[in-house]
């Protein structure tokens, strides 16, 4: 099957997975997912595979074969996969989980290799461009940096109590990070680093941005000038 320039891939309550070429409008592969509604898609950076979350496992499929069976399955989660996303050179995955779970897969092994307890349903989860930390948050309101290599939460943050966080982005030279609750609140902390390389956060601003809860926010990326929040 011949990859079009652009990927472009999109998942429903139906049941199914679609990919489109973004310049002609066509569908030229649908993928039938039976097992759940899809929460998250996620490609990875060499664009050979298409991560699909669901309830409660995470399918990877082959963006370049005809075949609708996912290459790998990964089913250590109890509940909705809300989060999904890839390192940089995509050796490993790490998603979030309404089972109050963060973990990690190593694209190159079976099984969970790393696995973070939130102690609250994870809606959302972020790796900061340092590759080497995940930033999560939950249904309780909690914000927690997990690090990679002492492979322990290094930071946890409540904006406001039991309100929900359901987005989190940061910016692409990891100099802040957005929260955006279900009051329709967004936080902006700047992220500093401390004496033991620990990632702090530096309030900045609190935006009343919306009437009602927030489903996603975006920090603009590295060429965009001046950087913008959506």
């Amino acid at each position: 099957m011949t990859q079009p320039s652009v990927i472009l891939a999109t998942a429903s309550y139906d049941h199914t997975i679609r990919f489109w070429e973004a310049k002609s409008g066509r569908c030229y592969r649908t993928i039938q997912y039976p097992d759940s509604q899809v929460n998250r898609l996620e490609i990875t950076p060499d664009k050979r595979y298409l991560a699909a979350a669901g309830n409660p496992h995470i399918r990877l499929f082959d963006i370049n074969s005809s075949s609708p069976q996912p290459v790998m399955s990964y089913d250590s989660h109890t509940n909705n996969v809300m989060a999904v996303g890839f390192q940089c050179d995509g050796k490993w995955m790490y998603s979030g989980s309404e089972d109050g779970t963060v973990k990690i897969w190593d694209l190159r092994a079976p099984g969970c290799q790393r696995e973070y307890e939130s102690r609250g349903a994870v809606n959302t989860v972020v790796l900061h461009p340092n590759q080497t930390e995940l930033i999560s948050g939950d249904q309780n309101g909690n914000i927690r940096v997990w690090d990679l290599t002492a492979n322990s939460c290094s930071c946890e943050l409540v904006p406001e109590v039991d309100t929900a966080v359901r987005s989190l982005t940061v910016m692409w030279d990891g100099s802040l990070v957005v929260a955006a609750n279900n009051h329709g609140t967004c936080y902006v902390w700047r992220l500093l680093r401390g004496n033991q390389t620990m990632t702090n956060f530096e309030p900045l601003h609190k935006l009343q941005a919306h009437n009602g809860y927030i489903l996603k926010c975006l920090l603009s990326p590295e060429f965009c000038e001046p950087h913008r929040l959506y």
